[in-house]
């Protein structure tokens, strides 16, 4: 089997096919920095991380880009009431994203632009609209694309254009706005004077103001792929369900007005909401919890991990203090078998390297199977069972075990404990992972050495290579 993934577009799960194999281009919507991202937010980007390793292993070539919406309505309205501009509000909730990312264990995409540093590529990209007539300029002095002069419009959510409601297509009130048609969508709003209080206004040839929500994630992704993949359309773009409409849909129409392909993106991939004890994170419910609210009750970032894995990217999942304590005790339980496997490790026996094999063509499948990891992580815990039983019986794995183990375990998963509050084996541990660091060094795998490095820099290890050896930390 190869990699099929469900489209949003179609409906259908299809075999994946990248642009200009192997290389795969990759755009996942970030967060908005106006305040600490929650842990729904981060459910979307562990299904993104997931999506990025197996890509990764699966011998693709992946450019991945998230963006950092640091300009919208909700930034400047709260920097106006903190008497600061959007750049000094946003600082440190990028700073907290980032240390949120690599507490999850989440691999750093290549590019996180900020939606200000993209101002240029997104007058470029209003300015051939206008002239191409699918947007034109408001009473008010705004510029708003018309979906009445793109047929295709709807054609991701699947909705008839006389289902669009007022205003749903700005996250702004449909009266706030002078426009043709109150479906259409705005572009590029004319400055106003809270916008030039909090230094959120940019001059333009079509009259100064700011960006719109959609239009900054075309410009950017556009810009990007462009100039690193030459390309003008992705491979892959990816979110939650709450950016199908109307988010994702105006960027196809806007990327496509602009570009005059018939695609902004080959496959569409979204993920569903994650819910707090049988409720939908909100204000309204005052259930919203944070990543760093789970770190500082101590929940280790393995638990969660191995949680958000143990359903389906496109089932909803339900967070409560009795599914982190299983998670958490699985992830203990992967761990331990961890542990023993490296203790009995010697000559691969016949029944060991046949449960391993089992494990990976199990894990294979189902990842290429729409990521069902639900069926991947069972394929692993049915490993977990027969290689105790191994180890009960006296058999011992070899290198082809340990490296299918770590293969899944922390390559792909990486659900295994934090070393940094795992027992007193974890000096161990690491020792042995260092020695196949240096191992891997000697006969210059460089690729194999850097991955351990990162897997024990995810799990809290500080690696520093000196003249008198390797020496490490925990942070």
């Amino acid at each position: 089997m190869t990699l099929q993934i469900f489209n949003t577009l179609t409906r259908r799960i299809e075999p994946f096919v990248p642009i200009q194999p192997p290389r795969v281009s990759l755009y996942t919507c970030g967060p908005t920095v106006w305040n600490y991202a929650h842990i729904g937010n981060f459910r979307t980007f562990l299904f993104e991380d997931l999506l990025r390793r197996w890509l990764g292993a699966s011998g693709f070539d992946v450019f991945h880009i998230m963006n950092l919406t640091d300009v919208d309505d909700r930034i400047i309205k709260e920097a106006g009431a903190k008497q600061t501009d959007i750049d000094q509000l946003v600082r440190p909730y990028i700073s907290a994203f980032y240390e949120d990312r690599d507490y999850l264990r989440i691999l750093p995409a290549h590019c996180y632009p900020r939606a200000t540093e993209f101002i240029a590529p997104m007058i470029r990209l209003v300015e051939r609209l206008l002239a191409n007539g699918t947007a034109y300029r408001g009473d008010d002095g705004s510029v708003y694309f018309a979906i009445g002069r793109f047929p295709a419009y709807g054609r991701l959510s699947q909705l008839d254009r006389r289902e669009l409601k007022t205003g749903a297509s700005e996250r702004v009130s449909s009266d706030e706005y002078a426009k043709e048609d109150a479906r259409d969508f705005v572009v590029w709003k004319a400055a106003r004077p809270e916008d030039e209080l909090v230094k959120a206004a940019w001059d333009a040839p079509f009259g100064r103001g700011r960006p719109g929500w959609h239009l900054e994630c075309s410009a950017m992704a556009l810009d990007l792929i462009g100039e690193r993949l030459g390309t003008d359309v992705l491979d892959i773009h990816a979110g939650g369900v709450d950016l199908i409409f109307p988010h994702h849909e105006d960027e196809i129409a806007q990327s496509c007005a602009f570009t005059g392909q018939p695609d902004f993106a080959h496959f569409w991939m979204h993920g569903e909401f994650l819910n707090v004890r049988g409720t939908k994170m909100s204000k309204r419910f005052g259930n919203i919890t944070t990543a760093r609210d789970l770190q500082a009750d101590g929940i280790d970032a393995g638990a969660i991990r191995l949680l958000m894995f143990g359903s389906h990217y496109r089932s909803r999942l339900d967070l409560t203090d009795e599914s982190l304590w299983a998670a958490g005790e699985g992830s203990r339980r992967l761990g331990e078998l961890g542990r023993r496997l490296r203790e009995h490790r010697g000559p691969e026996s016949a029944p060991f390297a046949l449960a391993a094999g089992k494990m990976d063509k199990a894990c294979t499948d189902r990842l290429d199977d729409d990521l069902d990891a639900p069926a991947a992580v069972a394929a692993v815990f049915a490993f977990v069972t027969e290689a105790n039983r191994l180890l009960d019986h006296g058999d011992h794995p070899g290198t082809e075990t340990l490296r299918s183990w770590e293969r899944w375990t922390t390559e792909v998963f990486n659900v295994l404990p934090d070393l940094r509050t795992a027992d007193a084996d974890a000096a161990a541990v690491i020792e042995a992972r260092l020695a196949e660091r240096g191992a891997a060094k000697r006969r210059r795998d460089f690729v194999a050495a850097d991955g351990i490095r990162d897997e024990l820099a995810a799990r809290g290890v500080v690696i520093e290579d000196t003249p008198s050896g390797t020496k490490w930390r925990l942070r």
